[in-house]
């Protein structure tokens, strides 16, 4: 039975996932902060690690330095557990020497796969070490997962940076390339038969842009505007679909991830169509809040037109329903900034 070292300062988090290994058949070690985890990991010589980022003690970077900086534990396969979702936050791990990258909430299968994975890995390096030869049932990729693709575009991409107001591309203009952002917040929109706009997705730091032109000699569906400063990085779709030819495994997420997309867009639509004016607002302000990574007490600095945009109403109805939530005591409205105060009061209204 493999033995997984799980590092976790969260007690929920740390038992339920727990139990979740044990019931995969691994035999789970835990360890409530960095300082615990080096010496579990040292005494005990876990097959896999698991660890979180933000701790108490020792953070998960310096933990994994320790043991990178040890001969016992250098080979150890390393997993990143964390709320961060930045792609400045999973390069700083990946460059650091983690072998992957799980952000919260994150589904059961994507977790086994990532330890299946790397155990795998480790067997392979092991006994090529050994001199042994490898079993042909366990096949080895240059990338296994999309933090490793995306790790790829920031190695050999070429960068473009865009300010606020600047437009990325333009519907129906050819499409070369497919981005990756590394910074900035960016917008993406059409213009309906009455010259409205209508924004249609929104997307932040590590997120791909472009996917839905990734078809040879279709021009982009879309249009794309840069919310604020945004830096991307671009690569050919000729030199992408390469990389995929040989890595299937990745092909397969970025199917998922396009669904995913496609089934968010339509969910957008449908309370554009059905939901009330305060419903719509509402969940506006909600989904601005998530993209962003805002916190409840943090400012949303966001023009009334884009909100207005996605929401899928008219700006001078906005203004008035963010008014009616100010009197509600839902948000605080401070010039552009929008504060929201009662979060769960928001997920409610009707």
């Amino acid at each position: 039975m493999k033995s997984v070292l799980l590092i976790e300062d969260d007690k929920a988090l740390r038992e339920n996932t727990a139990e979740l290994l044990e019931l995969s058949n691994y035999s789970v070690m835990t360890a409530a902060n960095g300082i615990i985890g080096i010496q579990m990991a040292e005494d005990h010589m876990p097959d896999v690690i698991v660890c979180d980022i933000m701790m108490p003690e020792l953070d998960g970077y310096g933990v994994l330095q320790s043991l990178a900086s040890r001969q016992s534990t250098m080979h150890i396969p390393f997993i990143f557990l964390s709320a961060k979702t930045e792609h400045k936050e999973v390069r700083k791990g990946m460059d650091l020497g983690a072998d992957d990258y799980l952000t919260k909430p994150f589904e059961e299968d994507d977790l086994i796969s990532a330890i299946e994975s790397r155990l795998a890995k480790s067997e392979i390096l092991s006994r090529m070490n050994q001199g042994l030869p490898v079993k042909s049932d366990i096949s080895e990729q240059e990338m296994r997962s999309l933090n490793e693709l995306k790790n790829f575009f920031d190695d050999n991409g070429e960068e473009e940076l865009y300010a606020e107001g600047q437009m990325i591309f333009k519907e129906g203009t050819h499409s070369h390339k497919i981005y990756l952002i590394l910074k900035g917040l960016v917008k993406c929109h059409k213009i309906d038969a009455d010259g409205k706009e209508l924004i249609t997705s929104l997307y932040r730091a590590d997120d791909f842009l472009g996917l839905t032109s990734f078809i040879n000699n279709v021009p982009y569906q879309e249009s794309a505007t840069a919310m604020e400063e945004v830096v991307l990085v671009g690569i050919s779709k000729s030199r992408l679909k390469e990389v995929l030819e040989q890595n299937h495994s990745i092909s397969f997420e970025l199917m998922e991830l396009l669904t995913q997309n496609i089934t968010d867009i339509k969910g957008q639509l449908l309370q554009m169509a059905y939901s009330s004016v305060r419903k719509k607002t509402a969940q506006t302000l909600l989904q601005f809040a998530e993209v962003l990574n805002k916190k409840t007490e943090d400012p949303i600095k966001i023009s009334r037109n884009d909100l207005a945009s996605v929401a899928g109403i008219a700006t001078e109805t906005l203004i008035r329903t963010l008014s009616g939530f100010k009197k509600e005591g839902l948000i605080a409205i401070e010039g552009r900034n929008i504060r929201i105060k009662e979060l769960k009061a928001l997920h409610y209204v009707s």
